[in-house]
């Protein structure tokens, strides 16, 4: 992997202190349901909600769904489901997963997919959610950390598929991220 020209957002430390909060908040208001249904969206997920999902409290099912953005002379925030959830969502808590909300619209999408399956109840965790940079107005129940509209990489999130495994978060430079 080539070397990262970057600044550090969030430390590791801060980020596991984040998540640890998170998931005792979200065992508390789950604390009276069986079991809570969590969707992550892949792939910037996966290390979120692993550190978030081991420190809950609670009973809790997983599962994951894969989507697409369509872009270059198409329109713009338009979304595509490339991998469902295998079970079904009926009657159960879900908690929809992601690493970042940025323009809303896959937030969105999926709320608008979910609700129509008609679970008990539906809401929404994001690690990070980008200011100023919202297309749709999309509600974000558990948020770990608000920051500005520049590009990250770490702790789930890529840039041209490399960076992801790293332990913090930090903002790539321009040219970085035109080199890959």
């Amino acid at each position: 992997m080539p070397a990262l020209d970057s600044t550090i957002m969030l430390s590791e430390h801060v980020i596991q202190a984040r998540v640890r909060e998170m998931a005792r908040r979200i065992s508390e208001d789950y604390a009276d349901v069986d079991e809570l249904f969590m969707i992550g969206v892949l792939r910037g997920c996966y290390i979120f909600m692993a550190d978030l999902s081991r420190a809950l409290s609670i009973p809790r099912h997983i599962d994951f769904i894969a989507l697409s953005s369509y872009g270059k002379g198409t329109v713009s925030g338009a979304v595509r489901l490339i991998m469902d959830v295998r079970t079904d969502i009926s009657r159960r808590h879900v908690l929809i997963v992601e690493d970042i909300v940025d323009t809303g619209h896959t937030l969105d999408y999926l709320l608008r997919l979910f609700r129509a399956r008609s679970p008990a109840s539906l809401k929404t965790c994001s690690l990070l959610r980008k200011s100023g940079s919202a297309q749709v107005d999309v509600p974000v129940d558990y948020l770990g950390f608000e920051i500005p509209d520049v590009w990250i990489v770490g702790y789930g999130l890529d840039c041209g598929d490399k960076y992801r495994a790293l332990p913090y978060i930090a903002q790539i430079s321009p040219e970085k991220k035109q080199e890959t």
